[in-house]
């Protein structure tokens, strides 16, 4: 019985979800749905950059994406939770002209992926002598304060730190303005 090749199995894993997600963002009428939808393609989408070795990109995909945009875009929709925008309806005809231009797309880049030789990928031998050495302990440093590139800079924290600082005034004062919002009109009425 032969073991399963658990990196290919992982990569089909995270690309299927990826790829469910993506469509049930597509398909989706309700903006809470979508976005959580779309936070679960890119947390997926994150979980192949791990698999290719790409770890730092990995990380700010979740990061900046899952955790900063899609949070402002939730905290968005629900501070300004108006009907018309909490459910969107898509006419037939749009959705016919948006499959067309997406299969177009898809076609597109599968002629591309499988044109170019040098993208045709490695042999399982020239994978399997590709020497691995663990990425997670120079992405932690980096993110924790020293550099292991040889640079002679500090660290990416203060810079996150300052991101996620900002990014809470935002919401902090975005739910501010909101609320002083509905209270002077309902005041008013």
């Amino acid at each position: 019985m032969e073991s399963i090749y658990w990196p290919s199995f992982f990569f089909l894993l995270f690309a299927g979800v990826a790829c469910a997600f993506a469509v049930a963002v597509v398909l989706s009428a309700n903006i809470v749905r979508m976005a959580f939808y779309l936070v679960m393609s890119l947390a997926a989408t994150a979980g192949l950059f791990f698999l290719a070795g790409a770890d730092f990109v990995a990380a700010m995909q979740i990061l900046i994406y899952v955790g900063g945009t899609l949070v402002l875009l939730v905290f968005g929709v629900m501070l300004t939770s108006q009907e018309r925008f909490v459910s969107m309806k898509t006419a037939q005809g749009e959705m016919l002209v948006a499959g067309l231009v997406g299969a177009c797309l898809f076609a597109l880049l599968v002629w591309a992926a499988v044109s170019v030789p040098e993208w045709r990928g490695l042999s399982r031998a020239e994978v399997e002598a590709i020497p691995i050495e663990p990425t997670s302990a120079p992405l932690g440093l980096g993110l924790l304060g020293p550099r292991v590139d040889g640079l002679d800079r500090s660290g990416y924290l203060l810079i996150f730190e300052i991101i996620s600082v900002h990014l809470l005034v935002v919401l902090i004062g975005a739910a501010y303005l909101a609320r002083a919002k509905r209270k002077s009109i309902s005041i008013a009425d």
